[in-house]
This record gives structure tokens, sequence and C-alpha cells, in this order.
């Protein structure tokens, strides 16, 4: 009796309530509610949350277009806040330290991949900051950052350098270590021509990074209302892959091409701007993809490839960066209460470039 108390203490009384916006069944609207959040562990991290992006991944899992969402659903990766209190073994945070919180809380910290610095590709399986069981609380999934308050791992904490915009510095969480881990992870360098197919909350990044890593960028879009926002980003030229002559013209010259279409679409067009050896990054496409040629990669010895976020070293460095370049998201900030109309402009693409909820609205 005496351990069957000390589990039930463990697991269930060790806790505290905080205030979340979630849904509780697919079909459902976001709307306030009380969650549990586990008190700080001796190597936890405490934050209390200023702001927290939106990403399209929060919709699907809100609405359970990929299935397997475990409700209540509260959403939220892209988490910067400012620490409230830490365990006894945290000493590289200290109260009031402006911090982050991305796609992953926990992994194993054991296997080959954790090792390696892939906490993302954790061989048994990362625990991710929504939507995935939670160690802690025996029976329930872990919940995002569209809360007040989050209780986090230390190894999973990241710092956000000094002088970055919290607000725009939210989205580097996932929308910024998604195009940028495909980036470093396939050397992109200055000289490269780099083109960047899609200019939304993904593409708008992967045109600031390659520019800052001082690739010739070129934006490929099929919206010619989208050239004068590509250039000011930082790309270079426009290139509209629904022109014929220009995507002729274009043929066989990319060393790198990062895919963001958040859809299955014709890959075939875009196969044939890549140099030979030259590699095409899907990263926005996560459902099946029209067929496409062999040849096209066959006849050049071209790779199609995809990457999903990067693991903890890799999001620090590149916040770093942001740091060193002052680079952050093009956001619209938000009030929580307005989260459902969000969503509806998310799906419609209907933002410039990346919607930021201001929790102290919350």
């Amino acid at each position: 009796m005496g351990m069957r108390k000390f589990l039930f203490l463990k697991y269930s009384e060790m806790t505290t309530t905080t205030k979340a916006f979630g849904v509780q069944n697919e079909n459902a609207p976001l709307k306030p509610l009380e969650i549990k959040r586990r008190e700080v562990g001796d190597n936890d991290v405490k934050l209390e949350i200023t702001y927290c992006g939106v990403c399209h991944s929060d919709i699907h899992t809100a609405r359970n277009e990929w299935g397997g969402s475990k409700y209540p659903v509260v959403p939220g990766h892209e988490i910067i806040g400012h620490v409230t209190e830490v365990g006894k073994n945290v000493s590289n945070f200290k109260k009031g330290n402006v911090v982050g919180v991305g796609c992953m809380v926990d992994s194993c910290q054991e296997c080959t991949q954790c090792k390696n610095h892939l906490e993302q590709f954790c061989e048994k399986g990362a625990t991710f900051t929504y939507n995935s069981a939670d160690k802690h609380i025996k029976g329930q999934q872990t919940y995002g950052g569209y809360s007040k308050t989050v209780v986090v791992d230390k190894e999973f904490i990241l710092k956000i350098p000094n002088g970055l915009d919290e607000a725009g510095a939210a989205p580097l969480l996932c929308a910024g270590i998604t195009t940028w881990s495909p980036l470093r992870h396939w050397n992109v360098k200055k000289g490269d021509k780099v083109g960047v197919i899609g200019l939304g909350g993904l593409g708008h990044m992967g045109v600031k990074f390659a520019n800052a890593l001082g690739a010739h960028v070129t934006m490929i879009t099929t919206s010619p209302s989208k050239a004068e926002d590509a250039k000011k980003l930082g790309a270079h030229e426009v290139l509209l892959s629904n022109d014929a002559k220009a995507m002729k013209t274009h043929a066989n010259s990319f060393d790198f091409i990062l895919n963001t279409i958040p859809v299955g679409h014709k890959m075939d067009p875009y196969l044939s701007l890549l140099k030979v050896d030259a590699t095409m990054v899907l990263v926005g496409a996560i459902e099946p993809l029209d067929p496409f040629n062999g040849g096209r990669l066959i006849g050049g010895r071209k790779r199609v490839a995809g990457s999903l976020i990067g693991g903890i070293k890799e999001t620090q460095e590149m916040l770093d960066f942001c740091g060193e370049h002052n680079i952050v998201s093009d956001i619209e900030i938000i009030d929580i209460n307005n989260i459902n109309e969000a969503y509806d402009r998310v799906v419609k693409a209907d933002v410039k470039y990346r919607f930021v909820i201001d929790m102290n609205t919350l």
C-alpha cells in the first residue's frame, strides 16, 4: 500500500494547474482550459511563456489531419519565455533568462542518434512538445505552448541571444530550424546558387538564411505578386515555375533547392533545375507526392532528400547565428482569443509569414 501511495503521489499529486488554450476533439474550436504541469524537478527549468508561434503542424494535430491526436490537444512548439524556477542540478539557466523551447522536450539521451546530437531521430522516440506520452504525469500526453507556463528538462532549453526580438524569435524554434538544418547539412556556402520553393512560413526563413550564408538566392514560386516581398527578404531573383521559358533558362544550374511546398505536387519541373550531383530537400510535404520520372535523377546523378528539424545543439547554433546576423521571422502578433481565426488564415496562406501569440493575453 505504501509503495502504491508513493507512486500515486509521484504521478498524480506532484503537479500544478495552469491556464491553456486547446481543443477537446478534432471538430472543436480552440478554447480556454486548464492543464496539469509537473512540479520542477532537480533537472528541470520552469518558464512563464511570453510568446508562442503558430505552426501548420499545430493545425494538423488539433484537427487530427495526420491521425493519432490525443485529446485534449494543447498545441504550440515555438515557445519563448522567461525562466521563473530551476532545479538544483541546473547551473546554466537562472531566473529571468529569456529562453526557448522547440519541437522536443525529451529523448532517451543514450542511443546513437542522441549521442550524435540528433535527438529528433532518437531510436526510442523523442518526446515532442505536444501529443507525446508524458514521462512525468501518468496517463497524460504532453501539452504545448498555448499556455501560461511549461516545465522542461534543462537539456531541451535553448538560450535566446540578447537583443533578438522575443516575438520574432519564436518561429525560429520550428520554422527556423526546419530550414536551417538542411542548409547546413548539405553545406550551402558562399557563391552557391540556391533555390527556395514556396514563400511561406518556412520559405521566408529559407531565403533569409541562404542569403546570410552568402548564397545567390532564387525564390521559386507560381505567384508574380510575391516577387517584391521575396527580394525584400533577401532573394536575388525570382523564378516563376509556371513560366516554361524561364524554367528552361535556369535548367541544370542550381547547387541546392529547398522545397517548402506543404502538399503533394509535381516534382519533375524542379528536378530539371538541379546541377549534376545537386540535391533538392523536402521539408514541407508530409504526404504522398505525384509520381516523377526517375530519369530526372539518373540523368544527372541528382538527389531528392528529406529533412525534419534539427537537434538541440544545431538549434542553438542556429539561434546564435540569428543573434549575430539579427535574423528573426516576419510575424503578425495576435491575441490568443483570435487563434481560431488565425488557423483559418494559415490554411488560406493569409499571413506574412508567421502568426505569434502574445501569451500575456491568456
